[in-house]
């Protein structure tokens, strides 16, 4: 691979971090409303539950397994899931044009 096509490929990792951040962003924020949603509707049912006057031992478990709290939950982790996921993607671009850097430093110094 020759200095120039290394220099390109770098500007095309660097336009594919740019667009990682991008989606990085919006993945930050998606998972941070998912769990702003569940902590909010645990919190209100485990209100409603200690207002039954349900044991505080089992309130937790109970108000885990309720459908609606356990799909936010569920929403939560995906969202979790694709923010790491989104970030190591950033990581990775970051690498790749580190070492294509380190090549275009080789082929200039050689």
């Amino acid at each position: 691979m020759s200095g120039q096509d290394l220099i390109l490929e770098v500007q095309e990792k660097i336009a594919n971090l740019n667009q990682a951040l991008k989606q990085l962003r919006r993945q930050g924020s998606a998972y941070s409303e998912a769990e702003h949603n569940y902590r909010a509707a645990l919190a209100k049912k485990i209100l409603e539950e200690r207002e039954k006057g349900t044991p505080v031992t089992i309130i937790a478990d109970i108000c885990r397994g309720t459908p609606n709290v356990a799909q936010l939950k569920l929403q939560r982790d995906i969202s979790e899931v694709t923010y790491n996921a989104a970030k190591e993607a950033c990581n990775v671009y970051k690498l790749q044009i580190k070492i294509l850097d380190n090549q275009i430093e080789r082929e200039f110094r050689g």
